[in-house]
Formats: C-alpha cells, sequence, structure tokens
C-alpha cells in the first residue's frame, strides 16, 4: 500500500484530504508543523508528500527544498497562494506539481494517483541492460535516470528528468506547452502551462553552457519547444 505523508495545519483541510486518500488505498499520515514534517518525510519511507505551502516552524518552499537533496518522490505542493510567482518558486524548488486552493478532493486524490502511476513505471524497470541516450556530449540513462554532461552527472528531479527524455526521445519535434504537460504530467493543462516554463528553465541550467543560446532545447516562439540534434 503507498503511503502518502500531508504537511497540512489546518486540520480540517488536513482530515478532508487523509479521507479522500484512504477511501482510495492509500496509508495516510498527517503532521501539522513544518519542522517536524520535513524530520518524518526525511526519516520516513513515503510514496509521496502533499505539501502545503504556509507552515508553523517552516514553510513549504524549505521543507521541499530540503527533502529534493535527500528524495526523489513526487512532491505536490498546495497553497491559498494564487501568485504565479508562488507557483514558480515551488516548482523551482523541486516541487512536480503545485494546486491553489480551495480545490476538489477528487482532483487532488487524481493528481495523487497520476504521480504515483508515472513515478512507479519509470523507477521500476526490471530491464538488465541500461537504455541509453547520447548526444553531443549529453548522456540520459533511462533505467538509472541519471543524467551526465561531457562525464560530469547532473542532479534532476524526477519531472526534470521525465521532460529532458520526453524531448531527446523525439529529436526536431515542436512540441506545445500544453503538449509536454499532458505527456508527463498526464492531465489537462488548466493553468499550469508555467509548469512547464519553470522545468524547462531548470533544465537549461543544468545542460547548456549559455542558457540564452540553448544547444539542446530550443524554443520556438509562439509555438513551444524541441530538442535540437
Amino acid at each position: 500500500m503507498d503511503k502518502i505523508l500531508i504537511i497540512e495545519d489546518e486540520d480540517a483541510i488536513a482530515e478532508l484530504e487523509k479521507d479522500y486518500l484512504q477511501l482510495s488505498g492509500f496509508d495516510v499520515t498527517m503532521e501539522g508543523d513544518g519542522e517536524l514534517g520535513l524530520r518524518r518525510a526525511l526519516e520516513e519511507d513515503f510514496s509521496l508528500i502533499v505539501l502545503d505551502l504556509m507552515l508553523p516552524g517552516m514553510d513549504g518552499f524549505e521543507i521541499c527544498r530540503r527533502v529534493r537533496e535527500i528524495k526523489n518522490i513526487p512532491i505536490l505542493m498546495v497553497s491559498a497562494k494564487k501568485e504565479d510567482i508562488d507557483k514558480i518558486r515551488g516548482l523551482g524548488m523541486g516541487a512536480d506539481d503545485y494546486m491553489t486552493k480551495p480545490f476538489s478532493p477528487s482532483e487532488l486524490v487524481a493528481r495523487v494517483k497520476a504521480h504515483l502511476s508515472r513515478y512507479k513505471r519509470l523507477v521500476g524497470t526490471d530491464e538488465k541492460h541500461n537504455d541509453v541516450i547520447e548526444i553531443r556530449g549529453l548522456r540520459i540513462d533511462k533505467t538509472s535516470r541519471r543524467v551526465y554532461l561531457n562525464g560530469e552527472e547532473k542532479n534532476f528531479t524526477t519531472k526534470e528528468f521525465d521532460l529532458l527524455t520526453f524531448l531527446a526521445e523525439n529529436p526536431n519535434h515542436v512540441f506545445t506547452k500544453a503538449e509536454l504537460f499532458r505527456n508527463i504530467w498526464e492531465m489537462e493543462s488548466v493553468g499550469d502551462i508555467a509548469t512547464v516554463t519553470v522545468h524547462i528553465k531548470k533544465i537549461r541550467e543544468k545542460i547548456e553552457m549559455n542558457t540564452a543560446k540553448p544547444q539542446y532545447i530550443e524554443t520556438i516562439w509562439g509555438v513551444g519547444y524541441r530538442f535540437k540534434v
């Protein structure tokens, strides 16, 4: 059974999220304090974290950053803050998704299932030989989910790796942001286009010598992105 950690200081919201997730077959743990939530996230084995942004003790941004230094499990950030800057910051810290309160509990369950399903498919491979993509000094090891640039390993979050791999597997194909969101996050891009933009920016910072003149991921203005070969 998948274990979900909810870090949320509003008891009514946490209980509602817990009830819906438990009805869907998940083992759910709740924590209302930021520092205690971080400790549980690091010390215990969870399949996914539902992380509130505003918390006592430590905010969700810092928790996300600290978890990402050690673990690669999906992190779903939730917040009453509607500003794009908060979404961009949260995704930039390594969150896989960002939901704005109030939201439907059924939508939360759907997103949790989608993130877990994709994560399991991508890390649960039984292949004996590594599946590798190599392009101009960039090496993407799909089996071990590791990325190297000119022999130096670069650290990628789950969704950053998924997005880079998808683009590299479809070279010279121009994808819109909505198409990338549907393929990587497996949901319709309703107000979530910033998610793709932030992840592309983070990937470029890790693999491009000059992010203003990218040699791998090219922006096609007014359309989207493509991986150049």
